[in-house]
């Protein structure tokens, strides 16, 4: 308890001593000075520390705390060599019991030793006893009271957490100086008072006593930041308001806990000694950086807890292996029973515990291996792409991963490639498969070597050896069975000549029966023969050429023609191959050039030549170049490396179109003779220039082709042309040609009473009209045709027997009858009866027509 005077205070000292917050002592003469003092000092270099106190001490007071480390940093015993005071670890000085001290002095060592080092260092602590104080008297005649300025707040005031009372518990006293002359009333403002928490402190407004009401939780409420006023009666303050601040003192009242009650830690097996697992932490809410919160952590069991694989270091709570042996497949996880307590784990401290789970992580550490040493199987001849074996394989590691799954090779035995493995991914099998045809009349067994592999690299253990791969071996029995022809091998090359002609015999693919090794009975079929150059014997399989071989054709490929065969035996089985005829190149191309090239007079004075020989490269290049006599005069043809020439100008030449006959021969003297086209432009490149034919000299053009504009043009310039000749005939006709036409609206159909067969047409009697004397009569008083006087006019008369036609100048009717006389048979007439009665009228028609024109 402790008790504050306004007015004049006696300093606080401390020799050789540093006080932890020097900002409570910047002023020695402040008018509040507390009855008791608790400071935290520290020494420096182990010297003196000089504490002033009470002359009265209650038991367990708090008289001072120390720091320790500044003089001793590795004590691990503290000592007080007088028994009325002990100190805790942390520097706390308290009184054992309760203590009356004189006026003197009293002082006593504090021994630090370290029991390793074999040191030991004592620190001297004196205790100043305070007199009573002696408060200095006011002169009554004073009119005024005078506040004076403090310079530094009092030191805090200490009250215990879950004090258990009596309540309620006298804290402290604050007192003014001006009591001594007028009535002072005390109060105090602040949490704790009339803040939360409300009514934890009342003062005493007459004597200025300070109460607790009940027990404080530091964990709630560290501190309490108070205010104390002095007023007198009229409501006048003689003094500032007074700060107080009350500090909670800790008591360890909680226990620490991990965060988590379960933890899962994983390690990889086999890991080296000391790897670290994992750390725990716990958590304590209790006053950091005491003997309250500081923790210690232990293992207390293991499952299985034998043999002991863990440990953890006890400040940390790091856990690390202690041993190389984990194995996850003997034991795959691990359970530890976790302490932790606090006051630095001595048994007196609170503690909790909590549970770690470690898993083991799996390493590679285990080989596959083969459930049997040997295994026996048998597949027929011929069979492709079929399963003749699986194979299990066992493995300890985690199943489902690389570390299991499973990876086979075939070591021995499949030199030709006729099987393949492969792994199941569902069950992790090996499956055995044949994807190349077995021959029985070669082999009739095979064996084969097969081992395993994890897809995962192999982990050495620390207590293993290094891996094997385990093998087995497979017999593999081949069964006969009644095959179709063999061709073997699938291509056959055969040589010949370019240009063979037609007629000419090859000698064709042959195929055997594997069961009698022979061709006999089989039946040859080509199948493949892209320009159709031969024919094949059915029963030999020998070629025939149906056309000329030319190795410059589009469907030889590097001097190499196919033809593809199948053999077929009577059975329906076959089997194909494939003839390559070969072709020897034969000197039957000479070098040929483009027909036209141009010269940019801008650009270069020359043209560059570059032949093309069809022939393979023994019968083309070097090429040799001639110039006809008559170029001479104006061009120049170098030859520069027999691949290529250059055709230059001898002197400038006119913008034109020139032909320049070269010869070119091949390097066996196979020439051809061109005629080419040389264009000299005002140019800068080829496809610039655009040069009219003008003036050609001894220019031949080639062929031209014409665009569908140019053809479109023609066309219809042409129908033009025609439709205005066709118009000036038609009209020249009308005025020329005066035709004349029956006036069909002058025609009379007369009755008849002959009923004749209509059948036959030429068996029906017609008479024919005559025409009328008039038959142009420019006064057209009926049908015209034309705008011309042209009138005709006809009377028809069906008449039993014939058709008769009146005539103006025959006077009568003439009919076949008369004409073939009475007495014959007028029902039917002959096609030489009609022609004998038309033919001389039609004439003299005619007659009478031409000579009405010239008229």
């Amino acid at each position: 308890m402790m008790s504050y005077l306004w007015g004049q205070s006696h300093p606080f000292h401390a020799e050789s001593a540093t006080v932890e917050n020097p900002a409570q002592l910047k002023d020695s003469n402040d008018p509040w000075l507390p009855c008791e003092s608790v400071l935290i000092l520290s020494c420096d270099a182990c010297r003196k520390i000089s504490l002033q106190v009470p002359s009265h001490l209650q038991a367990e007071t708090l008289v001072g705390k120390v720091n320790t480390k500044e003089c001793f940093q590795s004590a691990s015993l503290i000592l007080s060599s007088d028994p009325d005071f002990r100190i805790l670890e942390d520097g706390s000085i308290y009184t054992t019991h309760d203590l009356i001290l004189s006026s003197a002095r009293k002082s006593f060592y504090i021994s630090l030793s370290d029991d390793q080092r074999q040191e030991q260092k004592e620190i001297e602590i004196v205790l100043d006893v305070r007199g009573k104080k002696v408060p200095k008297k006011r002169h009554t005649k004073d009119p005024v009271l005078k506040r004076s300025k403090r310079r530094w707040a009092p030191i805090p005031c200490s009250l215990m957490e879950n004090s258990l009372g009596p309540f309620p518990q006298h804290v402290q006293q604050v007192q003014s100086d001006a009591a001594q002359n007028y009535t002072i009333f005390y109060s105090i403002s602040g949490p704790g008072v009339d803040k939360e928490p409300f009514n934890l402190f009342y003062i005493d407004k007459d004597t200025g006593d300070i109460f607790c009401t009940r027990s404080i939780d530091r964990e709630q409420y560290e501190q309490f930041p108070l205010y104390a006023y002095a007023t007198t009666a009229d409501g006048y303050a003689p003094e500032y308001p007074l700060p107080l601040l009350f500090k909670v003192e800790d008591d360890n009242d909680n226990a620490p806990y991990f965060e988590n009650k379960v933890t899962i830690f994983s390690v990889p097996e086999n890991c080296r000694t000391g790897t670290s697992v994992g750390q725990v932490t716990a958590i304590d809410h209790d006053e950091p950086d005491t003997l309250h919160t500081r923790l210690k952590y232990k293992i207390l069991q293991q499952i299985p807890d034998h043999p002991k694989h863990f440990s953890i270091h006890p400040d940390t709570g790091v856990i690390t292996t202690t041993t190389p042996l984990l194995d996850r497949e003997k034991c795959d996880t691990y359970q530890l029973i976790m302490e932790v307590r606090d006051m630095g784990g001595q048994p007196f401290g609170l503690f909790n515990t909590g549970t770690i789970t470690i898993s083991l992580e799996d390493e590679n550490d285990n080989s596959p291996y083969f459930t049997e040493t040997s295994y026996f199987t048998e597949v027929e001849e011929n069979r492709i792409d079929v399963e003749i074996l699986r194979m299990a394989v066992h493995d300890q590691d985690l199943p489902n991963t690389p570390h299991s799954k499973a990876i086979y090779k075939i070591l021995q035995g499949n030199e030709n490639g006729n099987f393949k493995i492969s792994t199941d991914p569902n069950t992790n099998e090996a499956v055995l498969c044949v994807v190349k045809a077995l021959n029985y009349e070669v082999h009739r067994e095979v064996v084969l070597q097969i081992g395993v592999l994890n897809e995962a690299q192999f982990a050495k253990a620390a207590n293993s050896k290094a891996p094997t791969m385990c093998t087995t071996t497979v017999t593999v029995k081949i069964k006969d069975s009644d095959e179709g022809p063999e061709c073997q091998p699938p291509v056959k090359v055969l040589q010949s000549t370019d240009g063979l002609p037609v007629g000419k015999e090859l000698q064709g693919y042959k195929a055997l029966d594997p069961e009698t090794r022979s061709g006999e009975g089989l039946r040859y079929k080509k199948i493949g023969d892209e320009d159709n150059w031969f024919e094949i014997n059915e029963h030999t399989g020998d070629l025939r050429t149906i056309k000329v071989l030319d190795r410059e054709s589009k469907f030889v490929k590097h001097d190499q023609y196919n033809v593809s065969v199948v053999a077929m035996d009577a059975a329906g089985r076959s089997c194909t191959g494939t003839l390559v005829v070969l072709l020897e190149d034969n000197n039957d191309h000479p070098p040929q050039i483009d027909k036209e090239v141009t010269i940019c007079q801008h650009a270069k004075d020359y043209a560059v030549l570059e032949p093309v020989d069809a022939d393979g490269p023994e019968n083309g290049p070097p090429f040799e170049f001639f110039l006809d006599n008559s170029a001479n005069k104006l061009w120049n043809l170098e030859t520069k490396d027999g691949k290529t020439a250059i055709l230059r100008q001898r002197q400038i030449l006119d913008y034109n179109y020139y032909t320049v006959p070269i010869i070119i021969k091949d390097r066996h003297g196979l020439d051809a003779k061109h005629m080419l086209t040389v264009r000299v432009c005002d140019c800068t490149t080829p496809s610039d220039c655009k040069m009219n034919i003008k003036n050609v000299r001894d220019f031949k053009p080639s062929n031209v082709i014409l665009g569908r504009w140019a053809i479109l043009a023609m066309v219809l310039g042409s129908a033009l042309l025609l439709c205005i000749l066709f118009t000036c005939f038609c009209v020249t006709a009308k005025r020329t040609v005066k035709k004349c036409f029956p006036d069909v609206a002058q025609q009379n159909l007369i009755v008849s009473n002959t009923e004749g067969p209509g059948e036959e047409v030429m068996e029906a009697n017609i008479r024919l009209p005559t025409q009328t004397s008039n038959i142009c009569d420019t006064s057209m008083s009926g049908g015209t045709l034309g705008g011309q006087g042209v009138k005709t006019q006809q009377s028809f008369e069906m008449v039993k027997g014939g058709y008769t036609l009146d005539s103006s100048k025959g006077g009568g009717h003439q009919t076949l009858e008369s004409v073939k006389g009475a007495g014959q048979d007028t029902g039917r007439y002959t096609y030489t009866d009609w022609h004998s009665f038309t033919q001389p009228r039609l004439g003299e028609e005619s007659v009478r027509g031409h000579t009405l024109i010239k008229n």
